[in-house]
């Protein structure tokens, strides 16, 4: 990433951040060449923990690109803060409100400009006991239709040792060992200017999780599982082979 293609906050966040993680982190680092350096970019990882944003970002930051990730709205308008956010060029999003088509549009045009967008499909960390990816939300599928760019699937293995959200525990040890993996863009291609309805997104979806699961298996080793849902209220568990 050259240095002139940031502005000060963003060199200010590397700064900052950046030496932390090297000596937090032990790195492994896999599937840059598939982060293209121009045009607009879907990332999709996995989320195992509050942790991942950190790790991602320096993948992605070391790959030559600048990670625009989605953030609550309401963050954004906490003095200061919200203000360093827009500076270091992460996207502010509306949730649960006729503002979330506003939302869109404002990634589509991060896209336009050539951004690196950063989208969890999952929504949050997954609540599969053993971390595996569980099924996702229709948001990165959506994007992907209205704009045509390359959907990017992104594995991580090990920022559950920094924290792990099953047990909140904070794990600071030195060089805690990590491992991320970019595959190539997702085939898609079957849909291309299909009409987003539920049906078409929920298996663009399922497509997308399905290629992040099995980017995390090979990681870990061993044949995953199928992708994970909340139980239903009747009490019965949802899957997808």
């Amino acid at each position: 990433m050259a240095p002139r293609r940031l502005g000060f906050w963003q060199r200010f966040a590397v700064v900052l951040v950046k030496p932390v993680l090297t000596v937090w982190t032990r790195r492994t680092w896999r599937g840059m060449e598939h982060l293209r350096r121009d045009g607009g970019i879907i990332i999709v990882p996995n989320h195992i923990s509050h942790a991942d944003p950190l790790v991602s970002a320096h993948f992605i930051y070391d790959a030559g690109r600048w990670p625009q990730f989605l953030g609550k709205a309401s963050v954004f308008r906490v003095p200061v803060i919200g203000w360093i956010l827009h500076r270091c060029r992460q996207i502010p999003v509306e949730r649960g409100s006729v503002e979330a088509v506003k939302s869109l549009d404002k990634l589509v045009a991060a896209l336009d400009e050539g951004g690196a967008v950063v989208i969890y499909p999952e929504g949050t960390t997954t609540r599969e006991p053993q971390l595996w990816p569980m099924k996702g939300k229709t948001g990165a599928a959506r994007l992907a239709l209205a704009t045509g760019a390359p959907v990017i699937p992104v594995a991580m293995v090990g920022p559950e040792r920094m924290f792990d959200p099953r047990t909140a525990r904070i794990g600071l040890r030195p060089r805690t060992p990590v491992t991320v993996v970019a595959g190539p863009p997702v085939d898609l291609s079957r849909w291309a200017d299909a009409t987003p309805t539920r049906a078409i997104l929920e298996e663009m979806t399922d497509t997308i999780m399905l290629r992040i699961r099995d980017l995390v298996a090979e990681i870990r080793g061993g044949t995953p599982p199928p992708l994970w849902q909340r139980p239903a209220r009747s009490g019965t568990r949802e899957v997808s082979e």
